[in-house]
This record gives C-alpha cells, sequence and structure tokens, in this order.
C-alpha cells in the first residue's frame, strides 16, 4: 500500500476546512435564551407559591408560637427541586429553540448547547431577583436580621418585649400620653439592640429598669431581672435568626448551582433533538 505524497496531504486540506467552515452568524441566540429565562422565572414562581401553599414555607419567624425563627430542611429540598424542575424546562427551551449551527462540529455544538442553559439560567436567575424579588420574598417568607426593625413583620417582636416591661396595669383604662412615649422609647431601644446584633448599650440597660421599676413598683433587683431575662430573649431570637440566615443561605447557593447544571444538561438534549442527533454520542 502506497504511502499518502506531501501533495496528496495538500489536496486533503482545502476539502477539511471547507467541511469545518462555520457560518458568520453570531453563536449565541438571544431569543431562544430569553425564552428559555423567562419561562424558567415563571415556573420557579409558580412552584413557589405552590410550595407556600403546602407548607414549604424557607423561614417560619414565629415558631411555635415564639418570636424564633427557624429554617425547616423540607423547604431547602424544595428548593432544590424547584430550582431543578425550572431551570431544566428553561435550558430545555434555549436549546430547543436555537437555529442550527451550519458547519460547526459536533463538539463545538456540545459546547454551544450548553452555554445556552447557562445564559438561560442565568437569565432567570437576574430576572427573578429584579422583577421577582417582592413576590418571591412574600411567597418564601424570609426574614433577616438586618430587616428586623421597628415596623413592618417586626411589630410583633417589639410589642412582644414592650409589653413584658411597660404593660398598662388592669383597671387603668386608656394608656395615657406618657405610657406611650415610653412605649416608643422601650420600643426602639429593643428595635436598635436587635438590628444591633443583640448588643444593648449599658445606657439602654439602665433606662429600661428605671422605667419597669417606676410602672411596676418592683424593687430594684427583680427590675433588673425582669429586663435581663427581656434582653436575653432577645438576643436569643437575634442568634435564631442568623442560624437560619445562615442555612438559608446555604442551601439558595446549593440551589443555584444544581439550577445552573440543570439547564445546561437539558439544554444539551434539547438542541440535540433540534438537530435530529439526540441518539449519537457527542
Amino acid at each position: 500500500m502506497l504511502e499518502p505524497t506531501a501533495a496528496t496531504a495538500l489536496d486533503e486540506i482545502p476539502a477539511e476546512t471547507a467541511e469545518t467552515a462555520e457560518s458568520t452568524e453570531s453563536a449565541v441566540h438571544w431569543g431562544a435564551i430569553i425564552a428559555g429565562g423567562v419561562a424558567s422565572a415563571a415556573l420557579t414562581l409558580i412552584l413557589l407559591a405552590f410550595g407556600a401553599g403546602v407548607g414549604f414555607s424557607a423561614v417560619s419567624p414565629w415558631s411555635a408560637g415564639s418570636a424564633s425563627t427557624s429554617f425547616h430542611l423540607a423547604a431547602g429540598l424544595y428548593f432544590i427541586v424547584t430550582a431543578m424542575l425550572a431551570s431544566s424546562v428553561g435550558g430545555y427551551l434555549a436549546g430547543r429553540l436555537r437555529t442550527r449551527w451550519t458547519g460547526a462540529q459536533s463538539r463545538e455544538i456540545f459546547f454551544r448547547d450548553t452555554a445556552h442553559g447557562f445564559l438561560a439560567w442565568g437569565f432567570a436567575t437576574l430576572l427573578s431577583a429584579a422583577v421577582l424579588s417582592a413576590a418571591s420574598a412574600n411567597l418564601v417568607g424570609g426574614v433577616s436580621a438586618t430587616t428586623l426593625e421597628a415596623g413592618g413583620e417586626s411589630a410583633y417582636v417589639m410589642d412582644r418585649y414592650v409589653d413584658e416591661l411597660v404593660r398598662p396595669q388592669p383597671g387603668t383604662g386608656t394608656v395615657g400620653a406618657e405610657s406611650m412615649a415610653e412605649r416608643g422609647i422601650v420600643r426602639r431601644i429593643f428595635a436598635a439592640g436587635i438590628h444591633n446584633k443583640g448588643e444593648f448599650a449599658p445606657a439602654d440597660r439602665l433606662y429600661l429598669v428605671q422605667i419597669v421599676r417606676d410602672r411596676q413598683t418592683l424593687g430594684a433587683t427583680q427590675a433588673q431581672a425582669l429586663v435581663d431575662a427581656a434582653l436575653a430573649d432577645a438576643q436569643q431570637t437575634v442568634i435564631q435568626m442568623q442560624k437560619a440566615a445562615a442555612q438559608l443561605a446555604l442551601w439558595l447557593t446549593a440551589s443555584l448551582f444544581i439550577g445552573a447544571f440543570s439547564a445546561s444538561l437539558a439544554a444539551i438534549e434539547g438542541g440535540a433533538l433540534r438537530d435530529g442527533t439526540w441518539h449519537y454520542n457527542v
């Protein structure tokens, strides 16, 4: 058998180049990416709504009737399931709706489909964060220590501590202006302490002891014990909230990674079905 000559090898180069020549159009089909991202974001919102309806809220701020915050394992697992389903649908649509790449090799098509799925996941993530954040937050029911201020969902927390220390005496009728002013001061002290990760200034502690001693006609020792118990309860609440927030962040991170992988893998299948090559090993 004759060995191929140099001239024969040179003659084969143009043929190989012609077979691998790619089109001049962009390899990124943004229409398919946006469509997949929108579908993924919408499905995420639907699944979050379903999860909230069946009791898979991410954070339960009033667990067992107390002002504690806890994270449930079932909610973290549901986050991952939601990410897998929504991202897979979005990635599949991104791969299936893109146009055919003429002249691209199978490995290059494999990479492009993977990138399209990843971009669709990224677009859905940004869309959810920018547009659906308020709706998602309400459905998930998330609470963080940095947003626990005097107002909104934290009103119950503040009023609970205020009532422990400065509650009106039975049979006194309506609360006077002086009592309302004291309640407002105590409420702001607790709001500032919880916002400061459970750290209360010594001057605030002393002021609370004086108010409790005067309003409830207690001795200095009893008033100090009552204030210390209320502040310890508030600090424990902050610790529980921080733990729940950390667990929530870890589960969200895991769900994001799994969502990105699921979208990329589904885009490969969608693209291969689009080109009719799904039965081939690419």
